[in-house]
């Protein structure tokens, strides 16, 4: 009878909702010339904008516009500073000038989650192509903004997801720990959202919970199997797949439930505390 009521009480609270996923993910060595293509077989843009950071456009900026003009596609870059509102709203309107077809994000969490933002203001499609392994927001619709209260919000999945992991491979090692870190608090978190289950009967997907937790279980069985060597013991392949994942759980959850708990709590208020210290991963693991 206990066990019957708690479900009646799980049922009163679970909702309908969105899983709003990726449409197709590209994970190769040595590809980033193929992005034009990539992008013709998504949505054929006449245009598109790219934002990214000043480092990572010195990086990939040569063999990524010999791509988009071999594929006849135009582009003008928007470099990404800071991900505040401010900078978001003046990068907005000057994609929203150049009337392009789809927004791109170009390197780690910042350049992508602005494209991310500015895709679902404006109402554009955006594809998210990540230079280092640093979090999970390469998959997912969820944006952390800098401001009085850091703290994520809804914005859109990305329509697809290109990744060369001979770029990821180069980037500084730290970007790739922080990653790891991210993977490894999935498992607080799922645990939160199951306690959240259990003491106010909220919705808990169990398939989007055991696919946050797996990503989890990857990093931690790769790791015990090799000891660090050069390339940290690591399959970094497997650590951009685990939160390529990691991300598809939350657009599956329709909520960043499976992969945020306290933990990004304790980040956020790390960051309140003492701003700019420490990657966003690295404080989440920790």
């Amino acid at each position: 009878v206990a066990n019957n009521k708690k479900c009646l009480k799980r049922k009163k609270h679970m909702r309908s909702h969105t899983m709003e996923l990726p449409r197709k993910i590209v994970v190769g060595e040595k590809n980033i010339s193929d992005i034009g293509a990539f992008l013709k077989s998504l949505e054929d843009p006449k245009s598109v904008s790219l934002i990214s950071g000043n480092n990572v456009k010195k990086i990939v900026q040569k063999k990524i516009e010999k791509s988009l003009s071999t594929s006849k596609i135009k582009y003008i870059w928007h470099l990404a500073k800071t991900i505040d509102r401010k900078s978001i709203i003046e990068i907005e309107k000057n994609v929203l000038r150049n009337k392009s077809d789809l927004v791109i994000g170009i390197g780690g969490g910042r350049s992508v989650d602005i494209a991310k933002m500015i895709g679902f203001n404006i109402d554009k499609s955006f594809v998210s192509i990540p230079t280092s392994a640093s979090h999970d927001g390469i998959a997912s619709p969820f944006v952390s903004v800098k401001g009085d209260r850091p703290h994520s919000l809804v914005a859109t999945a990305p329509l697809g997801v290109f990744v060369d992991v001979d770029i990821i491979k180069k980037a500084p090692r730290r970007l790739l720990a922080s990653g790891c870190g991210d993977l490894i608090a999935k498992i607080t978190a799922v645990r939160d959202w199951q306690l959240g289950r259990d003491k106010t009967g909220e919705y808990y997907g169990r398939y989007s919970a055991d696919l946050a937790l797996m990503s989890a279980k990857i990093l931690m069985e790769s790791s015990i199997k090799k000891i660090i060597d050069d390339n940290w013991g690591l399959n970094v392949r497997e650590i951009v797949e685990a939160l390529i994942s990691a991300g598809v759980a939350s657009c599956i959850a329709g909520s960043s439930r499976p992969c945020s708990g306290a933990e990004h709590l304790f980040s956020h208020a790390v960051d309140k505390l003492e701003p700019g210290v420490g990657l966003h991963g690295e404080k989440c693991g920790i």
